[in-house]
């Protein structure tokens, strides 16, 4: 019985050959193995450069995967998924307490990617990892048979794309197994962020429940529930949506509950928003079209835009007044979503209106094309009372009322939003006071007083074009109505004002504001001047005004000389000089725009009780015919000013009509003039003295 031993010892060598054998030629015949796991599964798997396996797992270069669906009994379509894991290991382990041989099988890769026909859809994931049982029910045949139980799959910082369009910030727990025919199960959806193309989106933080196991009373239904988003920042959910794939429809309500709009833009050291946001959006998708019915979005009491320019806060109140209209109803929108080959190219906008306060607002059809990152269209605005809602608080103050009108062209594109040649105008107007700064008397610094006031400024019936460029410069034609100025001692009327208005045009000085091709009608002719740049820091401007036919006699009678009247009208250029608010005038002309007539009246009872001096004054100027009439002013920025005033002319019924000039000085505070709107009758002084003086004998 000796060969018994050496027999048993020579199967065990052959065993474990074979062992080695199978061991050593693994990689030949690995392929075999995955091809007979996904006999019947619909699943073709390509291995490419398997290691020989370990105790507890081997590793590969490639897995190349592909599954084709039937046709969907929906829509007809047959899908095919192909993938690609790299750098892979599979590890695995035996599960004890299990009626059959059962592993449990760890797929792990340095990346996997996804493609989806003929929807093109591709999905992409670092370091992945599958997780998979495998059981091993008793099989015919030399190699055992291998019955998979459930596969599970957790995506974390995936990607998913689709033309242009792309998800980043993935997240979403696969899980399929036998028992549920290998049908995926609601969970928890969830992306963080939205890109088309290189740009990232307003779109974020997507969030949804969902699964592929269907309502049999609904075959052709897919339900997603929980949902929300972020626009801007600003969080949007619905409890439920249904997609139909047959009809290819879905219909939601959007809910907006006490949106903080703080998220819409982040205060900064000049602007701030306040305030929340509520809302109702009926939504409708349906073959590629989205469309909104009667939404509407309401803004809370104290929802508050502001802006601070100096020592000037504008602040627009968005919020419902009590018994008004929301911010906005009966929102309409039509969007339908630009395919070529199943790639989404464009959003394109066919139609948008809404009532805006109470008044209209319509949009012109848009386009935005996804690759370009641009669009155009006009929106129309009628009668919004939108001059209601602006406050100014600080150095001006003051409200507005009235309705809005007009249209505003916009074009987006990825360096900004521009308008070109926007047109609004207003029904109404406003009143703003402005506080003038304080200045102290220097008679007597023991009792100084302060001599702070102000000045009221009303205008009516603004109409506005403007233009911004992409790069933020703004530029605003304006034109009202009226523009007066008041003080406590009288008042300045402008009429038909009008000029351009240019800002943000240097992105060093965002405090540089120019205003060119000012003009309108003052004391009965025109002031104008082509341009003048005002720092708000530094509140420094310099400028050349020039008056045209403003009447002689308007100015008489604004400086109250009673006793003087005269035709014709003067032009004048004079330059100005604003500094920490304050002007003054270095070196300003004015003269007589044609000949005219001056009239110095005076009573019987004055020439008779005038001497031979006085008395030739009356009668030089009593009928006085100038021919030339010019003057200089000067001030200095405490306000006294000196002018001077030449005069030529004939009175034909004084002295054989000879000659007569004059040379007159005067020298007054023009602040006081500004500050009551009236003259002394200084200047009448001034004649009478010029006349008497030189209607004297001279001395030999």
């Amino acid at each position: 019985m000796k060969w018994l031993p050496r027999i048993i010892g020579l199967l065990f060598l052959l065993a474990a050959l074979t062992v080695f054998g199978a061991w050593l030629a693994f990689p030949w015949y690995a392929q075999a193995l995955v091809d007979r796991a996904t006999a019947g599964t619909g699943v073709v798997m390509k291995l490419y450069r398997p290691g020989r396996p370990g105790l507890s797992g081997l590793g590969f270069d490639r897995l190349d995967a592909s599954v084709t669906t039937p046709p969907d009994s929906c829509t007809g379509v047959i899908s095919t998924y192909r993938s690609m894991l790299h750098h892979g290991q599979l590890s695995w382990r035996s599960i004890s307490n299990s009626r059959t041989p059962a592993f449990d099988l760890v797929l792990a890769a340095d990346s996997v990617t996804v493609h989806q026909m003929p929807a093109d859809i591709r999905f992409r994931q670092f370091r992945p990892r599958l997780r998979a049982r495998l059981a091993f029910p008793a099989g015919q045949g030399l190699l055992p048979a291998i019955a998979p139980d459930s596969l599970a799959f957790a995506i974390r910082e995936g990607r998913i794309e689709t033309g242009q369009l792309r998800l980043e910030g993935v997240t979403y727990d696969m899980l399929l197994t036998r028992s549920r025919h290998w049908v995926q199960q609601p969970a928890r959806f969830s992306a963080r962020s939205l890109f088309s193309g290189l740009n990232k989106t307003p779109l974020s933080g997507f969030e949804a429940t969902f699964g592929l196991q269907r309502n049999p009373r609904k075959p052709c239904t897919l339900k997603f529930s929980d949902c929300s988003l972020e626009l801007f920042g600003i969080r949007a959910s619905t409890p439920e949506v249904e997609y139909s794939l047959r009809s290819k429809r879905a219909a939601f309500v959007l809910k907006l509950d006490n949106l903080p709009l703080e998220r819409l833009s982040p205060s900064t050291a000049t602007t701030a928003i306040t305030g929340n946001l509520s809302g109702a959006v009926p939504v409708e998708y349906l073959d590629s079209a989205i469309r909104i019915r009667s939404g509407m979005i309401d803004a809370a009491q104290g929802t508050m835009i502001s802006m601070k320019t100096g020592n000037t806060k504008l602040s627009f109140d968005a919020g419902r007044k009590p018994g008004g209209p929301p911010f906005i109803e009966n929102l309409n929108v039509k969007v339908n979503l630009d395919a070529r080959n199943g790639i989404l190219s464009a959003i394109r906008l066919d139609s948008l209106s809404a009532r805006l306060f109470g008044g209209r607002i319509e949009s012109t059809p848009a386009r935005y094309d996804l690759k370009t990152g641009s669009a155009a269209c006009t929106i129309t605005i009628d009668k919004a009372p939108i001059l209601d809602r602006i406050r100014l608080q600080g150095e001006f103050s003051g409200a507005m009322h009235g309705r809005l009108s007009g249209t505003l062209p916009i074009r987006i594109d990825r360096t900004g939003f521009a308008l070109r040649n926007a047109r609004i105008t207003g029904e109404g107007g406003g009143s703003i006071r402005q506080k003038l700064p304080k200045q102290f008397s220097t008679e007597d610094a023991l009792f100084s007083t302060d001599t702070s006031s102000t000045v009221d400024w009303e205008f009516s019936d603004p109409a506005i074009s403007l233009n911004r460029a992409a790069s933020g410069k703004l530029t605003m034609e304006m034109e009202l109505k009226s523009l007066k100025r008041k003080t406590g001692g009288g008042e300045l009327l402008l009429t038909t004002p009008k000029g351009t208005l240019t800002m943000f045009a240097q992105a060093a000085r965002p405090s540089l504001i120019t205003v060119s091709g000012f003009s309108a009608g003052l004391l009965d002719g025109t002031v104008s001047f082509d341009r003048m740049e005002y720092d708000l820091k530094s509140k420094h401007a310099e400028t050349r005004v020039q008056l045209n036919g403003v009447p002689i006699q308007t100015l008489l009678d604004l400086q109250g000389a009673s006793k003087l009247s005269a035709t014709g009208t003067v032009r004048a250029a004079i330059p100005v000089v604003l500094d920490n608010n304050t002007f003054s005038i270095p070196q300003g002309n004015m003269d007589a725009e044609k000949s005219g007539i001056i009239i110095y009246s005076s009573t019987p009872e004055e020439r008779a009780a005038a001497g031979s001096g006085l008395r030739l004054t009356y009668e030089a100027l009593g009928n006085f015919f100038y021919s030339e009439l010019i003057s200089t002013i000067t001030m200095t920025p405490d306000g006294n000013s000196r002018i001077s005033i030449q005069l030529k002319g004939r009175n034909p019924e004084f002295q054989n009509n000879r000659p007569v000039n004059l040379n007159l000085n005067i020298e007054q505070n023009l602040l006081d003039l500004f500050r009551s709107l009236t003259f002394s009758s200084e200047i009448e002084e001034a004649i009478s003295k010029k006349v008497l003086e030189q209607n004297k004998p001279k001395k030999r």
